[in-house]
């Protein structure tokens, strides 16, 4: 008989789902938050084949990514289904769009356009971290963190590492196969999808909107209040951050192929160690939130990246790939406050939405963080303050935390944060 845990700290009226059930739902996530991290990260090999195919410059690319990813502020739209046609569904319409862009990318990008269309659509899923909202609903209080890190770390398994290297140059296929792969990975994601149950929250949360217990919302039109606004405020803020330290991030494969000589297979193998790191750097911010709080984990994660990236301009050669692996410790360290916190933060009738506003406010990074890369590559061609900049950016969230206090979480029920943040 299938066994069930937390079943007497479940909040009144839920009943906590089976070991077999959150296995399952793990799994599945995860595989969504591997699409999901994949499609955002390749371009750390894909963007030396992008220069060469479309003949542009480092500069010329950021800024095109500048002008395209301006797109994604409409992320809130995508967001918001989740409270509309409820988690399930808009976890499809996720798992269609990253797939089908990706396929997209080797089929129909004959011009430069035409592939920054399919590219932008493909960035523009991985902004949502909808996958974090199915997870975070079902999972007991006290295991929260925990469970949606290791989905986290499950999407960081460093695919963008084994797959370039096997398609480009043993299998001999198009660099544009880097992203089509994702088409193929669609499918068994399909499959387990058809297996997915609502979350017990959103159909508590459906059954009293029938009974006009709780108001009906458009994208929280009509029922946000003060605190939904500075918590997205904050949280934006912070992810913002992060996001445009990220994005500077992502010429790491430039900086290392282009500016310090290494191949692709070199730089791989640097990639996949770092990823390596990066899985127990997200491993290691869930336990550390579980046990001694968001707050400390975001700040020990911020001061780790902003030293490792600003060595990453002056070390010798040699001890380059060292201070890759660090910086993806760090990156996801830091980053598992953001997969936490901000979906905990906001009530479970309006959370897709306000997640959805807070992403759509964060995407600021993707017009400014190409923007800024485009300024840093011109001015530091040998991207060696480049790096500084990038890692001095981590600073801004700790003052943001030590400043405006947001509510400390940790292992309370989503039901206890709502009234008391």
């Amino acid at each position: 008989m299938d066994t069930t845990y937390d079943q007497m700290k479940a909040p009144a009226g839920l009943i906590a789902r089976s070991r077999r059930y959150l296995a399952l739902l793990v799994v599945l996530m995860g595989l969504v938050a591997i699409m999901d991290q994949y499609l955002s990260t390749v371009g750390l090999s894909a963007r030396p084949y992008i220069l060469e195919e479309y003949s542009l410059t480092p500069s010329q690319f950021s800024w095109l990514e500048s002008l395209y990813l301006s797109a994604t502020f409409l992320v809130f739209v995508l967001n918001g289904l989740n409270d509309i046609i409820g988690r399930k569904f808009a976890i499809l319409v996720l798992v269609l769009l990253m797939g089908l862009s990706a396929l997209g990318i080797v089929l129909a990008t004959p011009s430069l356009p035409l592939f920054m269309i399919f590219y932008t659509v493909a960035i523009f899923t991985t902004v949502s971290n909808m996958w974090t909202i199915p997870i975070g609903e079902e999972a007991p209080a006290a295991r929260r963190a925990a469970l949606v890190s290791v989905v986290y770390v499950i999407g960081l398994i460093p695919l963008q590492a084994i797959l370039p290297p096997l398609l480009v140059d043993r299998l001999g296929l198009d660099w544009k196969w880097m992203y089509g792969v994702m088409a193929v990975l669609m499918i068994p994601v399909l499959v387990l999808w058809l297996f997915m149950k609502e979350t017990r929250r959103y159909v508590v949360v459906k059954e009293e909107r029938a009974l006009g217990l709780k108001k009906r919302h458009f994208f929280c039109l009509g029922v946000i209040d003060r605190r939904d606004l500075r918590y997205i405020a904050i949280s934006a803020a912070i992810w913002i951050c992060w996001l445009v330290s990220y994005w500077l991030y992502g010429w790491a494969g430039y900086f290392f192929m282009t500016v310090n000589g290494f191949t692709l297979g070199q730089w791989s193998a640097v990639l996949l160690v770092t990823l390596i790191m990066a899985m127990l750097g997200g491993v290691a911010g869930g336990w550390v939130m579980d046990r001694l709080g968001r707050k400390t984990t975001l700040i020990v994660g911020c001061l780790g990246l902003a030293v490792a990236l600003s060595l990453l301009g002056f070390v010798p050669r040699a001890i380059l790939p060292v201070v890759a692996a660090g910086s993806g410790f760090f990156t996801t360290f830091a980053y598992s406050w953001i997969i936490v916190y901000i979906p905990e933060i906001f009530p479970t009738e309006r959370r897709g939405a306000c997640m959805g506003w807070t992403t759509t406010v964060a995407r600021i990074a993707y017009v400014a963080g190409p923007a800024l890369a485009g300024v840093l590559l011109r001015a530091f061609p040998a991207m060696d303050w480049y790096w500084v900049i990038a890692g001095a950016i981590m600073f801004i969230p700790i003052a943001i935390v030590l400043i405006l206090k947001p509510y400390e979480t940790r292992v309370q029920q989503l039901e206890e944060i709502e009234l008391r943040r």
